[in-house]
């Protein structure tokens, strides 16, 4: 995959846009730590992969301890964007015992691992809301300073529903053009059904204007 700017064109107006967003989420919560978020979309229109895993690498290029989860048991992603196994990972973690541990992986962005989503298992949403769940989110968010659970679609399946309120907020993925009004504002309301906190909004496939980033330095 090639949607990781922050890696390859680190100078570019999109990854600076990611540093942007790393900044504001420093101050979504006045006097409390952000330690975990749960990034998604409301429809499969909008790269909400992309969105935590370029979050992912700028909050670890701070010199921050950042686990990536790619809690997306139906289509994942995240194991081909860093280039790495995806044999073991939650769905494995899940229904193992906990004695084996969990199997994270470093990826090429010092402080940044993944858990990769493993094995696409038969009953997605049962596993993500059983309380073996619920103690690995907890285990992760302990082991570092940011855990970024890469959830499904919030409209399309129950899973984000299920995942959110274990997460200290939610950031939506929007796409310019793509995503609809209505999707959005069931996101919304699913969210606050489930009593999850909504951080904000990022709107992405937006042309960025080079002059405001691209010439200075």
């Amino acid at each position: 995959m090639t949607d990781l700017p922050t890696l390859t064109d680190p100078r570019s107006a999109v990854a600076e846009a990611y540093r942007s967003l790393r900044a504001n989420l420093a101050f979504a919560r006045p006097g409390e730590p952000l330690g975990s978020l749960l990034v998604c979309s409301p429809a499969p229109d909008a790269d909400k992969g992309a969105v935590a895993a370029n979050l992912a690498v700028v909050s670890a290029q701070a010199e921050r301890k950042v686990i990536l989860l790619d809690a997306d048991l139906r289509r994942p992603s995240q194991h081909l964007r860093f280039g790495l196994d995806n044999g073991q990972g939650l769905s494995s973690a899940l229904v193992a015992d906990g004695a084996a541990g969990l199997p994270l992986q470093a990826t090429a962005v010092p402080g940044l691992r993944l858990l990769t989503s493993g094995p696409q298992p038969p009953n997605p949403a049962e596993l993500l809301a059983s309380r073996r769940m619920q103690a690995l989110i907890a285990e992760l968010t302990a082991q570092a300073d940011l855990l970024i659970i890469d959830a499904p679609p919030l409209v399309a399946v129950s899973d984000a529903a299920l995942l959110a309120p274990l997460a200290d907020g939610v950031l939506l993925v929007l796409a310019a053009g793509r995503s609809r009004r209505d999707h959005a504002a069931e996101a919304k309301e699913t969210l606050a059904k489930v009593g999850a906190t909504l951080l904000g909004a990022v709107l992405t496939e937006v042309e960025p204007d080079q002059n405001a980033y691209g010439a200075y330095g």
